[in-house]
């Protein structure tokens, strides 16, 4: 296990790397503490796999440091940095038996049979594989095969991390919960540092203790699953963490109050003179919208009413903007005179698309 350290860490595929816009990763320094469980989340072409691929030595970045445990290992090739990957598609050998693949790692760096077969033994019962050791790979199912391929990222005792890239991609959806279930709980029993890339809320959310929200080559926010939701630190997490995403309006702001078309919205907070500070825009969740019949709040025209099951989705419009709210599936929806009226204390004021702290 380790403690994994970014310093200062970018990186640009071209040969002269000029304005940032060149950058896949740009400039970041973060620490991921030794055994957590953290996930890597973000649109296709964000920089996350390439993050990935720095911290396993596959790419070597244009500058900064990686280090492990306080030990710089930017220079050394994958091989040498002592972790495990699990890949989007299974990486075994068919010819095989499950207890030979799960081995492989282990008789490939001379540990004692003994321990050997200990070891697979502890691995299969936590995988569930414990039935299945004498099967041949090549008879097993996607997800049979993934569990082994994350057999043998787990089956090295020393290993110091488990980058995981996009590792449920090919697992039909009714197995993803399951095996997402027993990463977690893998991850509980080996507390091996673990990281996760995936473009999947639901499954960076589940898996993680910390999420790492990438866009555009940025890291915009890293946090619990409950702080991205509750307070994006840039728009993008607000749109992409959440279903539907979080509401974003242009408004201005004076002290307390932000005025959108006209319309006061109540602030439970106070903020600063905000002029010169670029696009000034509020946010606020789906989840913290009211939808009412007449008094305060902002007149929308409802577009559709969606039934998602256990609650409703309200679909309309304010001053040209889209607007969401949901609301329990027992409520009515009114008709005429449609108000949308946001709670204060779940309101943010953003800048240029970054959280103001009022």
């Amino acid at each position: 296990m380790a403690r994994i350290e970014l310093q200062s860490l970018s990186h640009s595929y071209g040969s002269a790397p000029g304005t940032s816009a060149a950058y896949a990763v740009k400039p970041m320094t973060m620490v991921w503490e030794d055994g957590g469980a953290y996930a890597l989340l973000g649109p296709s072409g964000c920089g996350k796999t390439t993050l990935l691929n720095i911290i396993s030595g596959l790419v070597t970045p244009t500058k900064g440091k990686v280090l492990f445990d306080g030990v710089d290992v930017t220079a050394l090739p994958t091989e040498r940095r002592n972790i495990a990957q699990v890949f989007q598609f299974p990486v075994i050998y068919d010819t095989m038996t499950v207890a030979q693949n799960l081995a492989f790692p282990l008789g490939n760096r001379g540990v004692p049979a003994e321990r050997i077969e200990a070891r697979v033994r502890t691995v299969a019962a936590m995988l569930g594989l414990t039935g299945e050791l004498r099967r041949v790979a090549r008879g097993l199912t996607a997800d049979m095969k993934q569990k082994v391929s994350l057999g043998r990222g787990l089956v090295r005792e020393d290993v110091c991390a488990v980058l995981f890239d996009e590792p449920l991609t090919v697992i039909d959806p009714h197995l993803k919960w399951q095996l997402r279930g027993e990463l977690r709980r893998v991850h509980r029993e080996s507390r091996t540092t673990m990281v996760y890339v995936t473009h999947d809320q639901t499954e960076a959310l589940t898996f993680a203790d910390k999420v790492v929200v990438m866009y555009d080559g940025e890291v915009v926010q890293i946090g619990t699953p409950q702080e991205l939701f509750e307070r994006p630190a840039h728009t993008f997490v607000g749109h992409f963490i959440g279903s539907p995403g979080m509401n974003v309006l242009p408004a201005s702001v004076e002290r307390n109050v932000a005025r959108i078309g006209g319309v006061a919205v109540p602030l439970a907070r106070v903020y600063p003179n905000l002029a010169g500070r670029g696009r000034i825009e509020i946010g606020v969740r789906p989840e913290f919208l009211q939808v009412r019949s007449g008094g305060e709040g902002l007149p929308a025209v409802i577009k559709r009413v969606e039934d998602a099951g256990r609650h409703k989705i309200v679909r309309a419009e304010f001053n040209g903007v889209a607007l969401a709210a949901l609301v329990d599936e027992d409520d009515s929806v009114p008709e005429t005179d449609v108000r949308f009226v946001a709670d204060p204390d779940r309101v943010h004021v953003y800048a240029d698309g970054v959280l103001v702290g009022g």
